[in-house]
């Protein structure tokens, strides 16, 4: 059995710190393979001699024994890794072709973002009495995702599905102190972009965090963040997906005084929670 699948099995029976060292493990292997006992122990503020018990719990003898095993996985991904490039026909050669794609996708929008519409948007959310954030199919994850971020900073938020009865539903209930926030990654859902019209027609600001700027809807916000032109839909979800994180981040930063209780009182509910008794 893995280090991996090792984790995965005891996962649900661990203290606090012990999760906190199997998240990093799993999520950050590569690094996990460089580091001390120590520096990991630092890295997830635990301390060194709860690196040494957490592979003990796991059946090693120490954490020596199971970096070893950490490492080997990592030189199993690289040695695939170049057998990739010698074979792009093989599953590795896709997926690097893919990543590669994507790489150069986020480094284009990065080169590009407009950082006036990140900033004029933080702060209209920030005005605004109620947000209404209406996506496209494609754009629901992002939606919920940044709906949750706004919930922990104490703002109003509500999510307009982008059938017609939703939308009228939206704008006829919404104020000159609203913000309605569309998330159209295809542009394949002009019900959007008319109700962002019908809303600025009546005073309501409008946003639009788009996939493209030719996008209808990005024609009809007044705010708009759009990513550059991507000829696959799959990366343009990814890109659209990655300003929406931007958004939430800066939204994070620039409001940090009210995210700090919020994550205060996450951090209490996660140890209740964990807790056997």
């Amino acid at each position: 059995m893995s280090y991996v699948d090792l984790i995965r099995d005891n996962r649900p029976a661990m203290s606090k710190s012990f999760a906190k060292l199997a998240d990093f493990i799993l999520d950050s292997h590569v690094q996990a393979a460089l580091m001390t006992a120590t520096e990991i122990a630092h890295q997830v503020d635990v301390d060194a001699a709860t690196v040494v018990r957490f592979a003990q719990r796991l059946g090693y003898s120490g954490f020596p024994e199971l970096q070893i095993e950490i490492k080997d996985r990592v030189l199993n991904e690289l040695l695939m890794r170049s057998e990739a490039v010698v074979r792009p026909d093989s599953p590795m050669g896709v997926a690097e072709m893919v990543l590669g794609e994507l790489g150069r996708a986020l480094e284009q929008t990065r080169m590009l973002m407009d950082a006036g519409a990140v900033t004029e948007l933080v702060e209209g959310i920030g005005e605004a009495r109620r947000i209404i954030i209406v996506p496209e199919s494609l754009g629901q994850a992002a939606a919920y995702n940044l709906m949750n971020l706004l919930e922990q900073g104490g703002f109003m938020v509500t999510i307009a599905q982008a059938a017609v009865n939703d939308l009228a539903r939206a704008v006829s209930t919404a104020t000159k102190d609203d913000l309605i926030l569309a998330i159209d990654v295809s542009g394949d859902a002009p019900f959007i972009a008319r109700a962002l019209s019908e809303a600025s027609a009546v005073g309501i600001a409008t946003a639009a965090i788009v996939g493209a700027a030719s996008h209808p809807s990005a024609q009809s916000a007044r705010l708009v963040l759009a990513a550059p032109s991507q000829t696959s839909l799959g990366v343009t979800l990814v890109v659209v997906d990655a300003l929406v994180n931007v958004l939430a981040e800066s939204l994070r930063w620039h409001y940090k005084e009210r995210f700090a209780g919020a994550d205060k009182a996450l951090e209490a509910l996660f140890a209740r929670i964990q807790s056997p008794s």
